[in-house]
C-alpha cells in the first residue's frame, strides 16, 4: 500500500500513548477538528480566541503538534494558533489515499483552510514544515497572508551530507539505539537529548517506526519561489546540519521576491526549542510591519 502508516498496531498504541503525555504540556485547546480531505482526515487543534489572523503551524519531519510545545503560549499572547498534524506524517492524522506529487501534498492543505473557513492565515513552518508551507504556497495563494520559516529544509539550499546521514542513522533498523540517540543530539547542535522525554519520543518513534509513503521533497526552482507573493520571514540556524545556511541565505536574498532572511549563529537545527521567546517576538515584528499586516 502507498499510504504512509506504522509498522504495527503494537508501535502505534506505544506512540498514543507518549502523544497523549506529550499533550498536556501544551495549553488546551479552544478546539479539536478532525477535517476530511481528498487524502484523508487531519488533525487540527485550535488554540486562543484573540480574533485576527491566525497562525497555522506546520511541524518538521516525523513530528507532530507537541513538538510546538515551546512556542505556542508566547504566540498565544498575541495570535490565535491552529496546528496540523502533517498527513503522511507520525501523529493523528490519516492518510487513506495516495498521495503521488507535490501538488497533491499541496491539495490537502487547500482542503483543510476550506473547511476551517478562515480568510486568511500566517503560515509557520519548521524544517520539513517549512517546505510544507512553501509548497502549499507555490500552489494556492488565496488564504495565505505571510510565511514564517525555522531553518526549512531544501527550500533554499540543497541537503547537505550531513543530514543524508543523519536520516540513514534514524531509519536503517540495525542501527543502535545509543547512535541515534547521538544523531538527534547532533541536529540539536550537541544539546543532550532526554530520552525519556515524551516529544523526544514521539519524534524517536517517528523516524524509526512509522513508513512515509509521501513522495521525497524536492528544492522549489527559481521561478516556483518568486511566484510566491505573500511576504516570507526566514530565519536559518547558524549550526544547521541541514544545508549550508550561508548559501541559502545568499541564494534568497537573489529572488525577487518580499522576503525578509537573516542568520541566527548560535542557533541549531532544533531553533524553535532553543529560542523559543526571541522567535516569538521576531515573528511580531514582522506581522506588525504594514507591508505585511495591511
Amino acid at each position: 500500500m502507498e499510504i504512509s502508516r506504522f509498522k504495527s498496531e503494537k508501535v502505534h498504541h506505544e506512540f498514543l500513548i507518549f502523544y497523549d503525555e506529550a499533550m498536556k504540556k501544551l495549553p488546551v485547546p479552544q478546539d479539536i477538528f478532525d477535517i476530511n480531505t481528498a487524502y484523508g482526515t487531519v488533525r487540527v487543534y485550535r488554540f486562543g480566541r484573540q480574533g485576527g489572523i491566525p497562525i497555522l503551524l506546520f511541524p518538521g519531519r516525523a513530528a507532530s503538534t507537541p513538538m510546538w510545545e515551546p512556542n505556542i503560549e508566547g504566540l498565544l499572547k498575541t495570535y490565535d494558533v491552529y496546528s496540523m498534524d502533517l498527513l503522511g506524517e507520525p501523529g493523528l492524522s490519516t492518510q487513506t489515499k495516495p498521495i503521488k506529487d507535490s501538488k497533491q501534498q499541496a491539495a490537502w492543505v487547500e482542503d483543510v483552510l476550506m473547511e476551517l473557513k478562515l480568510p486568511k492565515v500566517h503560515l509557520m513552518g519548521v524544517s520539513f514544515g517549512g517546505w510544507s508551507a512553501v509548497n502549499y504556497a507555490v500552489h494556492y495563494q488565496k488564504y495565505i497572508a505571510s510565511i514564517i520559516l525555522l531553518d526549512p529544509a531544501l527550500v533554499f539550499a540543497p541537503f547537505s551530507l550531513k543530514i543524508i546521514l543523519f536520516s540513514l542513522i534514524t531509519i536503517l533498523p540495525f542501527v543502535p539505539e545509543s547512535w541515534r540517540e547521538k544523531s538527534m543530539s547532533w541536529i540539536s547542535g550537541g544539546a543532550e537529548v532526554d530520552s525519556k522525554n515524551s516529544t523526544s519520543l514521539l519524534i524517536s518513534i517517528g523516524l524509526k517506526d512509522f513508513i512515509i509513503k509521501t513522495p521525497p521533497p524536492k528544492q522549489f526552482t527559481i521561478e516556483q519561489l518568486n511566484s510566491i507573493q505573500a511576504p516570507i520571514l526566514v530565519i536559518f540556524a547558524g549550526k544547521s546540519i541541514v544545508h549550508d545556511s550561508a548559501k541559502a541565505l545568499e541564494y534568497t536574498k537573489s529572488l525577487s521576491i518580499h522576503v525578509e532572511a537573516e542568520i541566527w549563529p548560535e542557533a541549531s537545527h532544533a531553533i524553535n526549542g532553543e529560542f523559543p521567546d526571541e522567535i516569538n517576538e521576531r515573528i511580531s515584528k514582522f506581522l506588525s510591519e504594514p507591508t505585511v499586516s495591511e
